[in-house]
């Protein structure tokens, strides 16, 4: 079976510490997918990108792209555009730039598929997602974070139950 990956494509060193949390967020959800990081412009060296997706793209591995870049998001849509595999658009200056800049990581021409996931562990999440739809061992991890999330929302409650009791709080 091919290995499932995850490709990290940052516009520059300055994208690293906010790409760094997709990996941490498989790590602490135990969700095993390996991730490859790599810095890539769209505008400034176009043919390094060029040549690096050509061979993702022979590679037998299962990959999905999700690409971490400031201002102007023309990565996303060049690799969705030479690529036969899913490209998440990751932002890491979203609450900085507002609108104008989710609308240059999503507003593709048809057939040019980029998928907008502002929070880098729901890009993980959603990267590992499909890699899941071809891996039935990464099904039941995501069962396993899931049943982990709904717990603690049972934990939490009975916690706050429990803290109102002993302060007369609650009625019964």
């Amino acid at each position: 079976m091919p290995l499932n990956k995850i490709i990290i494509l940052v516009g520059s060193a300055n994208d690293l510490p906010f790409a760094r949390r997709i990996e941490e967020f498989l790590d602490k959800s135990r969700l095993l997918v390996k991730c490859e990081y790599r810095i890539s412009s769209a505008h400034r060296n176009i043919e390094k990108l060029l040549s690096d997706i050509r061979d993702y793209e022979k590679s037998p591995e299962k990959i999905v792209y999700i690409t971490v870049v400031g201002l102007s998001d023309a990565l996303s849509g060049v690799v969705a555009g030479i690529s036969k595999n899913p490209v998440i658009a990751c932002p890491p200056d979203l609450e900085k730039h507002g609108l104008p800049k989710a609308f240059s990581s999503m507003m593709m021409p048809q057939g040019i598929s980029v998928s907008l996931v502002p929070m880098p562990e729901n890009a993980a999440l959603t990267a590992v997602k499909i890699l899941a739809l071809s891996d039935p061992s990464l099904k039941i991890r995501i069962a396993e974070y899931l049943s982990s999330l709904r717990s603690a929302v049972v934990e939490a409650d009975a916690e706050l139950r429990q803290k109102e009791k002993r302060e007369g709080k609650q009625d019964t």
